[in-house]
């Protein structure tokens, strides 16, 4: 009994160093990733200056539209999506405490009682002992794969984030498209409204004698399909709305959202310069921790190459626990040091750790290609913003054209001195021309909406909750 507890000591001394030793494998640094110096479509735009930045998880409220608002703000709340990913998040931490815990020894406690009769004799018999077994991390694999899960963690709370701004993103263009359907359906009520005046003139003109029983035909054709268009409207901003209840969580039959019209103007989008996107982008930090990851997993597969130790001991009391004259007499205690080594497994271990090499060149690939597509659809908006703000202005001119035309061959018509068909010509033409203005208007914010998801909507890895791997 004294020999074990001079030995304990000089055990764990001998354990603590073996066990701080450096882990085995790759020490982890970000690879370089393929960044311009700025962007291609960057004219005419203001870089932005720190006070110019979106509020931090809030990027659509610069549209000032407080039914959008409210609904934005239900979505990381009630939607199903964000759900899964969050519970995803949190089954992560809990396998960084699993791998973690690999890091500490295991302590049993299986005490038993046996009571035997032989003859007449009654007899028995307590078996209490503890024991315990500790695995130390001469190698670092237990450390590497405390690191392997926690960055796989911070690479979940990316996903968490990305998967929030994306759903927060389909909403909003969801919204984009209603109230396009809000505003088709008041141009199209105008224009039925025009078509039954002009089915009342061409029918006056034909009472009069001045005009033939087609032109009131062709009129009445006209109003006809302008009313069955505002039907097709309806079905489309049903299924606008529909998307929308199921965005914030809800089934359809619970949300109902006011009419109402598209935003007329777009905010300005602050721009950074491209290197800070790898910072800003949700789905770049996921492709990086997932790098991270697959590089502790190199160290897990390479330290199969190296011995395991382990640490055994155990003390407690054997005897009959009612015999007290030898109570505490029969201590019983072990220690031992015991080493396990694989000395051929067929190149298991040569292939594992090529496998692992190999998880990690594909992470780098699909980190390096998620900047570059980050880079492209920040360059696409970039360009579709002012293009489409160029191609309003043409159209609205043109608008304006087109319903003058409607005006004067009205006119022309009523006098006698102008046919029908320039009638029908100038009402197609301006509808065409409305409908045109209002889905230009409608692509300029949506295009407005995906530039700041793209660069990011105000995130930064700040807001990572980063776990500390050991």
């Amino acid at each position: 009994m004294r020999l074990g507890r001079k030995a304990w000591p000089a055990i764990a001394a001998l354990a603590a160093p073996l066990a701080a030793c450096a882990p085995v494998g790759p020490d982890y640094l970000r690879p370089a990733a393929i960044v311009a110096t700025q962007y291609k479509e960057i004219k005419g735009w203001k870089l932005a200056s720190p006070r110019d930045d979106l509020a931090k998880g809030e990027w659509w409220r610069p549209f000032g539209d407080p039914t959008l608002d409210r609904l934005e703000a239900q979505v990381a709340v009630s939607n199903q999506t964000i759900k899964a990913d969050e519970a995803n998040y949190r089954t992560a931490l809990a396998l960084i405490a699993e791998a973690r815990a690999g890091l500490m020894p295991t302590i049993n406690f299986d005490p038993s009682f046996t009571r035997e009769k032989v003859g007449t004799q009654l007899s028995d018999q307590l078996d209490a002992e503890v024991s315990g077994s500790w695995t130390l991390d001469v190698w670092g694999k237990t450390r590497r794969a405390v690191e392997q899960e926690s960055a796989a963690a911070e690479a979940s709370a990316a996903d968490l984030a990305n998967a929030t701004l994306a759903e927060q993103s389909a909403l909003a263009l969801a919204y984009v498209q209603l109230r396009q359907s809000d505003s088709l359906a008041d141009l199209l009520d105008n224009t039925v409204k025009q078509y039954k005046h002009t089915v009342e003139i061409t029918q006056n003109q034909y009472n009069a004698g001045t005009a033939a029983k087609s032109d009131v035909i062709t009129a009445q054709a006209l109003e006809l399909a302008a009313e069955a268009q505002q039907v097709n409207v309806g079905v489309a901003r049903a299924q606008s709305e529909h998307a929308i209840a199921v965005l914030t969580g809800r089934p359809p039959t619970d949300l109902t959202i006011a009419h109402g019209k598209l935003a007329l103007d777009i905010p300005r989008v602050p721009i950074r310069v491209p290197s800070e996107l790898l910072e800003r982008r949700p789905d770049i930090a996921a492709a990086e921790r997932t790098m991270q990851e697959q590089n502790a997993a190199i160290g897990v597969a390479f330290a199969g190459y190296y011995p395991s130790l382990t640490l055994n001991g155990a003390f407690g009391y054997v005897g009959d626990p009612f015999v007290k004259a030898i109570a505490g007499a029969n201590p019983v205690w072990s220690y031992g040091l015991s080493v396990a080594q694989t000395l051929f497994n067929g190149g298991l271990t040569d292939a594992q750790v090529e496998a692992a090499r190999q998880t990690y060149e594909a992470s780098v690939a699909t980190y390096r290609q998620t900047v570059l597509t980050a880079f492209q659809q920040v360059e696409d908006q970039l360009a579709a913003i002012p293009l489409d703000s160029r191609e309003l202005a043409i159209q609205t001119e043109a608008v304006k054209a087109a319903q003058q035309a409607v005006q004067i061959a009205l006119n022309e018509y009523s006098a006698g001195t102008q046919n029908f068909t320039t009638v029908v010509t100038a009402e197609a033409t301006a509808l065409s021309d409305e409908e045109s203005a209002l889905s230009t208007r409608a692509a300029r914010l949506t295009a407005t909406m995906n530039l700041i998801v793209a660069l990011g909507g105000g995130w930064s890895t700040a807001e990572l909750p980063l776990t500390s791997p050991y």
